[in-house]
């Protein structure tokens, strides 16, 4: 008795194209093409699982750089200062900007390792072909696809600020390696975001209430 439906897409030999979104019918055992564009069709995006967990495993690597490298060189007549991630954080709360270190400590830190962790929760769960909340999963996915973008605030922050400073010939600025670490952080989890295929979550699921 099935659970979450009658039939699949996939059972059906149905997918979507990826490149115009087109519902087309693929023969098993065969490389088929969309009707419409040509783009290559899969019931699965080939070899997902691999490149998520290569990004994914990038942006661990870089992540520990990204908080502990400066983040942001400032020269002037007092010398020269170097800023990471956290000592701008702890600059603004002890200047009483609690808000702002709360927003920069979540957009920075909080919301990069809070997508790792997801990621890597999806991907252990696909790769071990758990069957629990399959539901509650597809909406983290959803959910790390909407908040991606914004991890880049530290990016944004400095770009800005060395536009306004060196504009005003007050000083020199210019991004650290933690700048670069940060933003490939970003990037690697952003790419394996897009590189997962949520359909892998229900597979498990439907072979299941297929017994």
């Amino acid at each position: 008795m099935r659970r979450y439906g009658v039939n699949s897409a996939a059972e059906r030999n149905l997918c979507l194209c990826h490149g115009c979104g087109l519902l087309c019918r693929v023969k098993p055992g065969q490389d088929s093409a969309c009707p419409r564009c040509g783009a290559p069709l899969h019931l699965r995006r080939p070899s997902a699982l691999q490149r998520c967990w290569a990004l994914l495993l990038a942006a661990m690597i870089c992540y520990l750089p990204a908080n502990l490298l400066p983040i942001m060189e400032t020269t002037a007549l007092t010398g020269v200062q170097r800023d990471t991630i956290m000592s701008g954080v702890v600059y603004l709360w002890n200047n009483d900007s609690w808000p702002l270190a709360l927003v920069v400590f979540t957009a920075s830190v909080l919301v990069p390792l809070m997508k790792i962790l997801a990621l890597l929760l999806l991907l252990g769960s696909v790769q071990w072909r758990w069957r629990w909340a399959p539901r509650q999963r597809t909406r983290l996915y959803r959910m790390i696809e909407l908040i991606g973008p914004w991890s880049m605030l530290d990016i944004f922050v400095v770009a800005l600020m060395v536009a306004l400073v060196q504009w005003q010939s007050l000083a020199s600025i210019k991004a650290g390696p933690g700048a670069i670490a940060f933003g490939a952080v970003v990037v690697l989890t952003m790419l394996a975001a897009m590189s997962f295929d949520p359909r892998m979550i229900w597979d498990p699921v439907e072979e299941h209430d297929e017994q």
